[in-house]
């Protein structure tokens, strides 16, 4: 069976139209048809995100095939990825590892997980890989069992940024895998705020899917997973609060987002505050501005506006595009709830060509596109249009 009659017979199946499937990706119905139609070859991602949504368990990304015809397999394809980090958890159940390699691998994995905002994800999962494979070469190495669980540690970080990686990337399947691993090695090592992170990284997920409720469950266990003092702890508490905003609880929503500020009040700026596993406060301006838009508060506009001119002019450290382009949508967001919807669509525009926007956020996107379509605004058409190219040039996807 090929790739497209597979897709074709899971569709009918489930009941999807190729039309509602295409916005679910999302991506051009246009391209999704001629995939059907066996026209055109999917991409490695477009394979995984259309398998996740079909729930086919990996049938359609074993039935890839690429450009010269052949099954496409190990790379970049989620089920050899899934090999590698069962392989890596199974090593580490399994002593000549010296100081200054255990310090260059610490300090790496500060590295990489600095690199979170401004790189572009799939750069950034492909170096982190990188490490991940040395990491499980180390493991069959003589070490003393301190090394060892120093080691552990650092392969649950490692696997942790991957699987974030890959959730940017829509990358379904290869995230869960690597977040049952970080979460493995995590449990391994007695390492409880890598054990929450891995919670809070699935409630975003989760977020994203709109699975709100399940959302809201796992940030609950991982603030109670969590040490209280933690990064992992406060980011949780946030992520409820984006929950509670997407079912429309405006007293659950605000009740969160106290418990966040009160978490972060008494936080200093910490030494590398781009460091994703690391809380900086000014992440709660971001999350505040996401979850009010969200929940339709009237401050959200003004907010996301200060946000916004933060980010792009900060007083001191770097600018934050990655966090800009998203910033740019709550604000769009927000400009539709405050009848709005030019600045609206122009704000979600430069949002949408910044080549900033990560597949992640692609759904906030199309909300807003949808409701300035539904205003009738007439920079709806140059928006939608701009938004296919962004998802025709990552791969349809």
């Amino acid at each position: 069976m090929t790739f497209g009659e597979k897709l074709r017979s899971l569709m009918g199946e489930r009941g999807v139209s190729l039309r509602g499937l295409a916005e679910m990706v999302p991506c051009d119905a246009g391209h999704l048809s001629k995939i059907c139609n066996g026209l055109k070859n999917p991409s490695a991602r477009l394979a995984e995100r259309l398998d996740g949504l079909l729930g086919a368990e990996g049938a359609l990304v074993l039935l890839r095939r690429s450009p010269d015809g052949r099954m496409a397999q190990g790379g970049e394809l989620a089920p050899s990825e899934e090999l590698e980090a069962v392989e890596l958890a199974r090593r580490v159940a399994a002593s000549d590892v010296g100081e200054e390699t255990m310090a260059a691998l610490e300090a790496a994995v500060d590295d990489l997980a600095s690199a979170y905002p401004r790189s572009a994800p799939a750069e950034l999962l492909a170096r982190t890989r990188g490490h991940l494979a040395y990491v499980a070469r180390l493991m069959d190495v003589r070490m003393t069992s301190a090394e060892r669980r120093r080691l552990t540690v650092v392969g649950g970080w490692l696997s942790l940024l991957a699987a974030t990686c890959d959730v940017d990337l829509g990358r379904r399947s290869a995230a869960a895998a690597r977040l049952k691993t970080a979460a493995q090695l995590a449990e391994h090592a007695g390492h409880l705020e890598i054990l929450a992170w891995t919670l809070e990284t699935q409630a975003w997920q989760l977020v994203t899917d709109g699975d709100h409720k399940r959302a809201i469950t796992l940030s609950r266990g991982a603030q109670t997973v969590a040490p209280k003092n933690g990064s992992a702890h406060i980011q949780a508490t946030a992520q409820e609060g984006r929950a509670w905003a997407r079912l429309g609880a405006g007293r659950e929503t605000r009740d969160a987002l106290g418990r966040v500020e009160r978490l972060v009040e008494p936080l200093e700026t910490p030494d590398r505050p781009e460091h994703h596993f690391r809380y900086d406060p000014a992440k709660s301006d971001a999350y505040t501005a996401t979850t009010l838009s969200w929940v339709g508060d009237p401050a959200a506009e003004p907010y996301a506006r200060g946000l916004l001119a933060r980010l792009e002019r900060p007083v001191s450290g770097p600018a934050r595009p990655r966090r800009a382009a998203s910033a740019r949508l709550d604000l769009a967001l927000a400009l539709v709830a405050a009848d709005q919807p030019d600045e609206a669509a122009h704000t979600a525009l430069e949002a949408v060509t910044s080549g900033r926007l990560v597949p992640s956020n692609y759904w906030r996107a199309t909300e807003v596109i949808n409701a300035v379509e539904a205003l009738n605004v007439p920079e709806a058409a140059g928006l939608r249009e701009a938004y296919r190219e962004l998802c025709r040039a990552d791969g349809g996807a």
